[in-house]
């Protein structure tokens, strides 16, 4: 940090550097450090942990690896605390943890707990990958559509909503056509429903966006769970069927050892979000698109001296966002679950908001915290499976207590985008 510092006789303004020492990543790895500690300490587990690396449909046979489970996992810690001890020497000398630190501390901590875990047992490394990936996709349609609003300037809390009404506006479609895609398009439309509603009241008549936004969640909730035992109950058949997208397998691609299938042995939406990562994190900082998007949301009044529609660009932004997070919601009941039930996304849209921040405002990173978030949720049923001496409470509460550490932990004095929350009122 430079700071002014008293003139000298002479005239002149000399510049003073005022050192910061940053803590926060130093305190969450030496957390992290003695809890696992604690838990190779006081609930050892000996035995051998076996990894499957292959998969069944995978042309390419790969061995299992088997490793002991109590000298591995000290090995581990080992590796862990020179990691902590690095991090807490960079906060001393006032020096920025280099950004691979953090990356292969959480690869080393969960590889250790892993294999704890799994003594005795069979870890599908295939299958947790893949589990992980599926279910962060709906995160992930999610975090792209909050990273719109709040890049333009509207703090869309409502994802929970866009994915509640775009699941049944999929479901309700898809059952009625025998229709995917049309299904796929009344979840985008559901989104934009609920985003209209948002930018009108947020944008138009200067509505808090965060109350607005509690707001639709709660209504859109109530309205759905109306619509299923009122509609979708009596004519479950007709209604409540819809045709799921199926898998569609890349040659070549798919026959890569484990992230093969795991990538490339997916459905639609799954390669959908693939494009829309892409497309989004290109148009964003190469396109003019992206650049009035990002003025609007760091500067309006200075967007709008260019001649920029500051609320209209705010309004068709925020809708593209609900129609992106629509996606998300489409995935619960067009391949993950096969039918809309009450309440079924279960607080994930409040997740993806986690990813958003936690993503700093960056759809590649967001994307990489929604996977995060979905490997957490999966590594749960893979606890419970192994059958862990872990509380079946604590399981449930493994992917929230995962999102509070990487928001609190690594993301929790970071800036967004400077007018995000805040109306624009011309003039």
């Amino acid at each position: 940090m430079t700071a002014l510092a008293p003139a000298i006789p002479g005239g002149t303004i000399q510049l003073a550097t005022v050192r910061v020492r940053s803590w926060k990543l130093a305190v969450t790895l030496s957390l992290a450090t003695v809890l696992l500690g604690a838990l190779f300490v006081f609930a050892p587990r000996d035995g051998v942990s076996t990894f499957r690396l292959g998969d069944p449909t995978s042309t390419i046979a790969l061995p299992n690896v088997e490793m002991p489970t109590l000298a591995t996992c000290w090995i581990l810690l080992a590796a862990l605390v020179v990691l902590t001890a690095w991090a807490l020497w960079d906060a001393w000398a006032y020096r920025r943890s280099i950004l691979w630190l953090p990356i292969v501390y959480g690869i080393l901590a969960v590889f250790a707990f892993l294999v704890w875990a799994a003594s005795g047992g069979l870890v599908p490394v295939t299958g947790l990958l893949f589990g992980s990936v599926s279910l962060a996709v709906p995160l992930i349609f999610g975090a792209l559509g909050g990273v719109i609003g709040e890049r333009v300037g509207v703090v869309n809390v409502a994802i929970e909503g866009q994915f509640l009404l775009g699941a049944f506006s999929a479901a309700l479609l898809s059952s009625i056509t025998r229709n995917p895609f049309v299904g796929l398009l009344g979840a985008m439309a559901g989104g934009v429903l609920v985003a209209f509603v948002l930018a009108a009241f947020s944008i138009k008549y200067l509505v808090d966006q965060v109350i607005v936004g509690v707001v639709l969640n709660v209504l859109v909730t109530g309205l759905t769970g109306f619509l299923y035992g009122a509609l979708l109950v009596p004519n479950e058949e007709a209604l409540n069927r819809p045709v799921r997208f199926t898998r569609w397998e890349i040659p070549l691609l798919s026959d890569i050892p484990i992230i093969g299938p795991v990538l490339f042995n997916q459905t639609f939406i799954v390669y959908l979000a693939y494009i829309t990562v892409a497309v989004v994190a290109w148009g964003l900082y190469r396109t003019r698109w992206g650049l009035r998007l990002r003025a609007v949301g760091e500067h309006p009044q200075a967007a709008d001296t260019v001649g920029i529609k500051v609320n209209t660009s705010r309004f068709w932004n925020v809708s593209l966002a609900g129609a992106i997070a629509g996606i998300g919601g489409a995935y619960f009941t067009l391949v993950s679950v096969g039918q809309f039930t009450k309440e079924m996304t279960a607080g994930l849209g409040f997740i993806a908001l986690a990813a958003v921040i936690f993503g700093r405002w960056d759809p590649i990173r967001a994307t990489l915290a929604a996977l995060l978030f979905g490997f957490a949720t999966n590594l749960q049923n893979l606890l419970t499976v192994l059958g862990t001496p872990i509380p079946s409470e604590f399981m449930l509460m493994l992917p929230y207590l995962v999102t509070i550490i990487a928001v609190a932990g690594f993301a929790g004095q970071i800036r967004g985008p400077a007018a995000a929350g805040k109306p624009y009122i011309k003039g």
